[in-house]
């Protein structure tokens, strides 16, 4: 005789309290698996059960990962977060457990995804970088650096992408502080310029004047004959000439008149015509589409560029000619400098080993002149073939503009 079979509402009961009991023991294995506490488990499968080792090496990892001012992310291809760690979920200000699980983009702008999928894709089995601006819950918004690990899984999709995400504020922090230092470096510079200029020429200068007409009377007093005093009268004058002129000139590069008077075209006109006649090197200057002035630290800072670029050339390319030129588009200004001198290897020159070519105000220095302004300074070099620095920069409307400087006249 069969045994009654139990009553329905009972039947329900009796599977509720199962389905308790096994949610319980499930949450207390995931305790001891966040703890630390588990050394192995053991997973059931289609293939027959598997063992995960939780203890050893991979504990000693996840205590790394956990550990680091870094945010660490292991996602899908299809972007779903597998594995965050807190300092992640700190980041976008968002609970731990509501991160595990989500897609990655929830925290980028729209532009930002697109961006992050298409490196993703040109990138695919290879380590990568990119700027990103991540998103937290609250509306905040941090600059980062994605460090893309994408692995080697044999062309298979199934394999996760590792991520590591570093906090730039800091950075950018310090790098709009340093710009600030350094354009205020570029303001005090200019204006001991200015005033080197204006005590060359009210001082230096002035001097010189008077020792020249002194040494013309002085050679005027001798009658006739050629005798030595005279020849060193003679002498002396072409001497206080010649220092009249030097002075000219390096007043005249400290701060250049013709800037101020006739504009960026006629300035470095000037500068190229100089560097040909004290170098011997044929030079030409072409400028194209240059209708109007530009505002008074654009000319000022292209003009900079040039001279720097000359002095390098002088210095070091032993070029057999030059080729400036200076065009003006809708919206920007570009200034090119090439020379067919000896160049140098670029890749080199960044991991530190060989000549530096550049000397006072350096790549560096040019760098920082142009993003002064809103704009960018680029460098090509080939070994044996020459040297091109570029700079473009924002055309902005024409100002007004400030009445020529005493120190500027020589």
């Amino acid at each position: 005789m069969k045994p009654p079979r139990p009553h329905r509402p009972f039947r329900g009961r009796l599977a509720l309290a199962e389905a308790r009991m096994r949610m319980e023991e499930a949450e207390q294995a995931l305790r001891a698996i966040l703890s630390g506490e588990v050394d192995t488990l053991v997973v059931p499968g289609e293939l027959g059960p598997r063992v995960y080792t939780l203890r050893g090496e991979e504990s000693a990892y996840r205590t790394l990962i956990e550990s680091m001012n870094e945010g660490a992310l292991t996602i899908t291809r299809r972007m779903l977060i597998l594995f965050s760690n807190r300092c992640f979920a700190r980041m976008v200000g968002c609970p731990l457990k509501r991160v595990i699980g989500t897609d990655f983009t929830r925290f980028l702008s729209r532009a930002d995804r697109a961006a992050f999928r298409q490196m993703l894709g040109a990138a695919e089995g290879d380590d990568a970088k990119i700027r990103l601006v991540l998103r937290g819950v609250d509306g905040t918004q941090t600059p980062v650096q994605v460090s893309v690990n994408q692995g080697d899984g044999g062309g298979s999709r199934a394999v996760p992408i590792g991520l590591v995400v570093t906090d730039l504020t800091e950075a950018q922090r310090t790098e709009t502080l340093m710009r600030a230092l350094t354009h205020r470096v570029v303001q005090v510079q200019e204006a001991e310029r200015g005033r080197v200029a204006l005590e060359l020429h009210d001082g230096i200068t002035q001097l010189i004047c008077a020792v020249l007409f002194r040494s013309q009377a002085l050679l005027e007093s001798f009658e006739g004959g050629s005798g030595p005093l005279k020849s060193d009268a003679l002498a002396l004058r072409d001497l206080a000439s010649r220092t009249a002129e030097e002075v000219e000139r390096i007043s005249h590069d400290l701060r250049p008149s013709i800037l101020d008077q006739l504009g960026l075209v006629a300035a470095l006109r000037n500068a190229v015509e100089s560097f040909s006649e004290r170098t011997g090197v044929p030079s030409r200057i072409t400028c194209t589409n240059m209708p109007t002035r530009l505002n008074i630290d654009s000319e000022l800072t292209l003009y900079r560029i040039l001279q720097e670029a000359l002095r390098n050339i002088e210095k070091h390319a032993d070029a057999r000619g030059v080729t400036v030129s200076l065009t003006q588009s809708r919206l920007f200004v570009q200034l090119s400098v090439r020379d067919d001198g000896q160049g140098f290897d670029t890749r080199r020159r960044k991991a530190g080993q060989g000549p530096d070519r550049v000397d006072g105000l350096g790549i560096a220095g040019m760098r920082e002149r142009a993003a002064h302004v809103g704009g960018a300074l680029s460098l090509t070099s080939v070994l044996k073939s020459g040297t091109e620095i570029r700079a473009t920069i924002p055309k902005e409307a024409a100002r007004p503009r400030r009445k020529a400087s005493r120190q500027a006249r020589v």
